[in-house]
């Protein structure tokens, strides 16, 4: 079985619904103070506040700003309700990558414009961000995608306003806010080891929105072309309800979009917006489920071909495309090869619906000219991840039945890696702690 994470917008996108859906679906807070605490940026705290929208029970996160840290109108971390005007209301100021006001809305309650702000925020450059980043206790992977985000987000604004992307001034997301959201959601996301993420198309609300540039239409310029390729409506609400982070994270992380995967469902979570709108929850919805209900499930496609002429520095983005786009398992294998050529051998395991799909990747990334593919049957054990509390800090495990039998038990890595970092003891002895605090866990 694979674990399915499906973002449903039924009410739009933005940084802080994804990070408080997250949270509502699992992911613990402590988990997400301390991967932003290595950031190493001081002055701000979380908050994971229960709220309701239209009935439904929401998860609300906010940054807030130390007093000590002093005042910085309305940028990141001033510790306010967040009151952006008409629009969504609930992107921690993210949507200033194009320039326009942080009221998300046709009109708007702050009193001041993006440029008022901007006096009083901190604004990191792109190359200080990266830095940021490259220092902080994320995965290797999930650096590389912090990185590859904001990467993107100086692409989109340099498209639009025609300058080269190093001279591109990031404005409120090179903020302490927008940080956190990008990379509190990069962590989150790892955190639930999905094999595909996947979304619904994305309502984006209508009508216009005030910049200190002047009025734009709904959704704003840097929303729309990070949204390119990606199914976008409006459901005829005039407000923003798509902000410019909400749509890089969706988009940066979605292999696929559509209705409601078949699947188990085992985790859903909400995030809430900053206020009510009326008619509907004005909430980010995640749900995380297997997808190995019924006998679909137990099939997959096993992909090959072998590969002797191409650059070995391709085979590890390769990788990280195929994973992007469903593949269940990636390996490589050294071969021997027609006229005596050491060579590679490629194979893809995904389920049978992604064929076509991680066909044209290896197709297009690499230089086979040929690919053969297999249907087979496949046994799992039941899984499931539970967190641990050790003398060191909470753990994840992987735990795997059969039936009422437990088979397996294993700390996650990553967990025990960062852990040992923290505390400066070696992983082996983490994972021993570990290992220990489980079983104990299990006594009656």
């Amino acid at each position: 079985m694979g674990t399915i994470l499906y973002f449903d917008c039924f009410a739009g996108a933005s940084g802080d619904m994804v990070i408080g859906a997250l949270i509502d679906a699992g992911l613990p807070l402590a988990d997400l103070q301390a991967a932003l605490g290595s950031l190493m940026i001081p002055g701000y705290r979380l908050t994971a506040d229960r709220v309701a929208r239209a009935g439904v029970s929401a998860v609300k996160f906010r940054l807030h700003e130390d007093a000590a840290a002093g005042p910085r109108g309305d940028g990141p971390g001033h510790d306010h309700p967040h009151r952006h005007g008409e629009a969504h209301g609930h992107d921690h100021g993210s949507a200033q990558a194009h320039g326009h006001a942080r009221g998300h809305g046709h009109e708007h309650e702050h009193g001041h414009d993006e440029a008022e702000a901007h006096a009083h925020g901190e604004h990191r450059t792109l190359a200080e961000i990266l830095a940021l980043i490259e220092q902080s206790s994320l995965s290797a992977r999930g650096r590389e995608k912090a990185a590859a985000l904001f990467r993107r987000l100086a692409e989109a604004e340099a498209a639009i306003h025609q300058m080269p992307v190093e001279r591109v001034h990031l404005h409120e997301v090179g903020a302490l806010d927008s940080i956190v959201d990008i990379v509190g959601a990069v962590f989150g996301l790892e955190w639930f080891g999905a094999d595909r993420i996947l979304s619904s198309p994305l309502n984006v609300g209508g009508g216009t929105v005030r910049s200190a540039h002047g009025v734009f239409p709904v959704p704003a310029p840097a929303t729309l072309r990070l949204l390119e390729g990606a199914p976008i409506y409006s459901s005829g609400v005039r407000m923003e309800t798509v902000t410019p982070t909400g749509a890089l994270l969706v988009t940066g992380h979605a292999s696929g979009y559509g209705p409601l995967p078949a699947m188990t469902v085992s985790r859903v979570g909400y995030g809430a917006g900053d206020r009510e709108v009326e008619g509907t929850p004005n909430a980010l919805r995640v749900v995380v489920g297997d997808d190995g209900a019924g006998a679909a499930g137990r099939r997959v496609v096993v992909i090959e071909c072998e590969i002797d002429d191409m650059n070995p520095q391709i085979f590890g983005p390769l990788m990280d495309r195929l994973y992007a786009a469903g593949a269940l398992e990636v390996f490589y294998t050294a071969v021997q090869m027609k006229k005596n050529r050491p060579g590679t051998l490629l194979t893809v395991v995904a389920a049978p619906g992604r064929r076509e799909d991680l066909a044209g990747i290896v197709f297009r990334e690499t230089t086979t000219i040929g690919l053969r593919y297999q249907e087979l049957e496949r046994a799992c054990l039941e899984r499931e991840t539970v967190v641990v509390e050790t003398p060191v800090g909470p753990v994840r495990f992987k735990v795997a039945r059969r039936g009422a039998d437990l088979l397996n038990a294993a700390p996650e890595f990553d967990d025990c890696a960062r852990l040992a970092a923290e505390r400066s003891l070696p992983i082996k002895q983490v994972q021993a702690l570990a290992v220990q605090a489980y079983w104990q866990s299990r006594r009656p």
